[in-house]
């Protein structure tokens, strides 16, 4: 990935797409099946999901039940799925960003797999593995979490890639979750990348590394900006798909002479 990208250049990378905008209904629907599979994929994969992407899409497409891959792992698949809906529908309807819809998004990530701790605040400490940061006191967390909600609000003039990165990194550092924090920071993330006219990333699990690197990084010095450019990357290189495939649509509208 590039050392350092200029966040002015994505805002002229996505001003060109808006010109060209929109995509037929029909690679749109295709573009977001897509999504939807790899998105789910990834996102569980990173988390230790055993289930490959044609299992994926086998599950949220077909219904199928995947031999020797347990029942969490098909939930997840499933509450991913439903989660991304949600954050869409969060978005078409202009709902205000607040802690209930931060809630309502780990609530269904964790449906089904822990009902009870699905959608609430966690009530221990907790030690994020492999990182040096180590999250606030779970007495804190209420408090941490109206203040992240206050900073993103106060935040209206941040560039929207950077401050999808920071609230991602800083939903994390607090961790106000048992579990589910990592599905649900990547859902907050694309949910304000949308919500900006951005497109939405997938972090690959081939990345993994990096981005724990990259997070734990900030997590410990404060400082977002290599955890920024490793999803300005993400959001160059979809910007730039997204501009060839509708400029591939409109030469094929194009009426012949």
């Amino acid at each position: 990935m590039e050392k350092h990208i200029d966040l002015n250049k994505l805002t002229e990378l996505k001003k060109k797409v808006d010109k060209k905008r929109p995509l037929s209904k029909r690679l749109v629907k295709s573009l977001q099946e897509d999504y939807l599979i790899k998105n789910t994929y990834h996102s569980n994969a990173i988390e230790g999901s055993t289930l490959t992407v044609h299992e994926t899409k086998a599950i949220l497409e077909d219904g199928v039940t995947i031999s020797g891959k347990s029942m969490r792992e098909h939930l997840e698949a499933i509450n991913h799925k439903e989660a991304i809906l949600l954050s869409e529908d969060i978005v078409k309807k202009k709902e205000p960003f607040t802690e209930r819809t931060i809630k309502e998004l780990h609530a269904i990530i964790l449906h089904g797999i822990d009902n009870k701790n699905a959608g609430v605040y966690r009530k221990d400490d907790v030690i994020i593995s492999g990182a040096s940061h180590t999250p606030p006191n779970f007495i804190n967390v209420p408090e941490k979490m109206s203040h992240l909600v206050e900073w993103y609000h106060n935040e209206e003039n941040m560039h929207p890639v950077k401050k999808a990165a920071i609230l991602h990194s800083l939903f994390v550092n607090i961790h106000p979750f048992i579990d589910g924090n990592g599905r649900t920071a990547r859902l907050l993330m694309n949910l304000e990348l949308f919500k900006s006219g951005y497109l939405p990333v997938i972090i690959e699990k081939e990345h993994k590394s990096e981005y724990y690197r990259t997070l734990d990084e900030a997590g410990v010095t404060g400082d977002y900006s290599s955890f920024t450019n490793f999803i300005a990357n993400y959001e160059k290189q979809e910007l730039i798909k997204y501009n060839r495939l509708l400029q591939r649509e409109q030469k094929l509208e194009e009426p012949e002479l």
